[in-house]
């Protein structure tokens, strides 16, 4: 009997191992004063003396090139092989975090006008190398911010922890640098709150148990500038009185030019009995936005109930009346009213 292929196995392992790479990406923090690191390439612009650059800010007018270099530093005892090429940044959808794409993605900002001079590099090991880069800014670029990154890919997939016995999931690691670039222009800060939804979420009786709603809406950086937005939730209830006020945690440090992000807030306690409105305003530097929707907090179950044994009981009266009105006379069923009213 043939033992089966580990063929299949593989060729999965290694299809796990390229998406898995996406999460290695989005492992680029917010900018601070230190380099992109992961504990074993660190990745950060080139300087000299103590002008120490966390990240690349460069501003430049359309069709211009640029020309800078990057420093890839190697902290591990051999050597590394390592692939350097630009990438744009986005938000990610889950929770807004700052993310860049893969190099077999689709690049059209800082993604596609980034060449290193060189595309794969060997830096030896406990040391760095420095790769000069240019930045042809298109003719045609749009005014705005441009952000995006330099990041250094090991192309080796490392194998993860197996999953119940079955295929290990591999994983690509990659580092990179911010490139945050402005292009010559007008810049229109703008920002919208949209599609605001509630879902809420009561006991069957009230009053036996904790509330919550789910508020989901969605901050659309709608300019071409990136924003920091911070974001105030109210929440009113019959003859304006206030049942909530509170600025949610989970907004994105940073929002870019163009993008969506979908946030849930998680209001507990939330009325069991009310009819109300929630406003959510997001503001930042000279842009700001609102939205909100109405709820009626009302305990369905205990009210169909209320209702159906409301019904019940009109029913069972109106079947006792009509058989108070009703008696036999020589045989005959007559009404009471008709025999009242029957000429003697």
């Amino acid at each position: 009997m043939r033992k089966p292929s580990a063929l299949p196995a593989l060729l999965l392992s290694a299809l796990i191992g390229l998406l898995a790479l996406l999460a290695a990406l989005a492992l680029l923090s917010a900018p601070l004063a230190r380099a992109a690191d992961n504990g074993n390439w660190s990745v950060y612009p080139a300087s000299s003396g103590a002008s120490a650059r966390p990240y690349f800010y460069l501003a430049a007018a359309p069709g211009a090139t640029l020309r800078d270099q990057v420093t890839v530093t190697n902290k591990t005892a051999a050597p590394l092989n390592l692939r350097l090429y630009g990438a744009d940044a986005y938000n990610t959808e889950r929770d807004g975090g700052f993310a860049v794409r893969a190099e077999q993605e689709k690049q059209s900002g800082v993604g596609a006008w980034v060449r290193p001079e060189r595309g794969a590099i060997t830096v030896p090991a406990r040391s760095s190398l420095t790769v000069p880069f240019t930045l042809a800014v298109p003719e045609d670029a749009e005014p705005g911010d441009h952000v995006g990154a330099l990041v250094a890919l090991d192309d080796r997939i490392a194998p993860g922890p197996a999953a119940g016995g079955k295929v290990a999931v591999g994983l690509r690691q990659a580092v990179g640098a911010r490139v945050y670039l402005r292009v010559g222009g007008p810049t229109v800060p703008a920002l919208a709150v949209e599609n605001v939804r509630l879902s809420q979420h009561r006991p069957l009786v009230p009053g036996a148990g904790e509330s919550r709603t789910d508020i989901t809406y969605t901050l659309h950086n709608r300019g071409n500038v990136t924003l920091s937005p911070k974001v105030a939730l109210r929440a009113t209830g019959l003859f304006g009185r206030t049942l909530l006020s509170r600025d949610p945690a989970a907004v994105p440090a940073e929002l870019l030019p163009g993008q969506r992000v979908t946030l849930t807030e998680t209001w507990r306690g939330s009325p069991q009995l009310d009819w109300g409105h929630v406003t959510l305003t997001a503001s930042a530097k000279d842009a700001k936005g609102s939205a909100g929707a109405s709820f009626l907090a009302l305990p369905w179950p205990a009210l169909a109930a209320l209702v159906a044994a409301a019904l019940a009981f009109a029913a069972h009266r109106g079947w006792r009346r009509r058989g108070r009105g009703v008696v036999v006379a020589r045989g005959r069923l007559v009404s009471l009213t008709s025999a009242a009213t029957r000429p003697r």
